[in-house]
């Protein structure tokens, strides 16, 4: 089923923020904390560095209305370089690839990609880019089809 989130960067914050979500909404994480040690090598890549490993990956917390917060964290060292408006993205889930296909051309028209839509190492069909007016978008498909 589509949905939306919202999804946070932190700059190695991302746990914290999201242990202060969870108590203020009562919820629970939808699936264990994925961290960047979890992150397949890929040829080529530099290794990880030490402090970088137990950083937040990936992690999910339902809050109000079906709405979905995730989160990671985006340290420099890493290549990221956060500032308001790039530490946060409105994420889509589309059903299909179809759909994720035509929502990347049309919200991208006019704007800036950042990542291309590509298979990723956790099964999705995976874009993310900067619209016209400047607003974050990421798109994940995990259908096939």
């Amino acid at each position: 089923m589509a949905r939306v989130s919202t999804y946070l960067n932190f700059p190695r914050s991302t746990e914290a923020a999201f242990e202060f979500y969870r108590s203020v909404f009562g919820t629970e994480f939808t699936m264990p904390i994925a961290r960047f040690k979890d992150i397949p090598a890929a040829p080529g890549q530099p290794p990880l560095a030490e402090a970088d490993k137990e950083l937040v990956m990936h992690v999910e917390l339902p809050i109000l209305g079906g709405h979905v917060l995730m989160g990671t964290d985006a340290p420099e060292s890493m290549g990221f370089k956060l500032k308001p408006g790039n530490n946060m993205y409105i994420n889509l889930e589309p059903d299909t690839r179809a759909e994720t296909d035509r929502l990347f051309t049309a919200l991208s028209t006019g704007g800036v990609v950042e990542m291309p839509l590509q298979e990723m190492f956790w099964g999705g069909y995976f874009a993310s880019l900067v619209d016209c007016f400047g607003v974050h978008w990421m798109l994940n498909c995990v259908s096939k089809t």
